[in-house]
């Protein structure tokens, strides 16, 4: 929601030579925009904060509680064989595997192959998942 953010976004993908109009920066609250959104994606790249009671949000986040709301939001936008990128931060985070399933979804945890070097020292803070449509 920051325009700092955004622009250092600008400026990554620009020095990575990702320019053009299929790029977009939006500035929103992304729960209220993934309700919203209409598109379909091959890849959707989602790096939560552990919890948020920004003023511009309508309510809190918090990663443990609301990823299943947030997976079901993401599916409608994923392509049939599109993949999420699911990585937080959260200590001790527990994918609800079940609630994935009901849903039509597989979670594959990769963490041990995301972990950055200063994450090493503890391991238990670095979550990533891929996250596919059920065959």
């Amino acid at each position: 929601m920051s325009k700092t953010y955004l622009e250092w976004a600008k400026e990554n993908m620009q020095l990575n030579g990702q320019v053009g109009r299929q790029h977009q920066y939006v500035q929103a609250d992304c729960l209220q925009w993934l309700t919203n959104a209409q598109s379909q994606y091959d890849l959707i790249f989602i790096d939560p904060p552990t919890f948020s009671n920004s003023k511009r949000m309508e309510q809190t986040f918090d990663v443990q509680r609301d990823h299943v709301t947030l997976m079901t939001n993401l599916k409608r936008l994923l392509r049939p064989e599109g993949t999420i990128v699911f990585s937080n931060n959260k200590r001790h985070f527990k994918m609800d595997m079940e609630a994935l399933h009901a849903l039509g979804l597989n979670a594959q945890n990769i963490s041990h192959q995301t972990l950055p070097l200063d994450f090493e020292r503890n391991k238990q803070i670095h979550n990533c998942w891929l996250i596919t449509h059920q065959s």
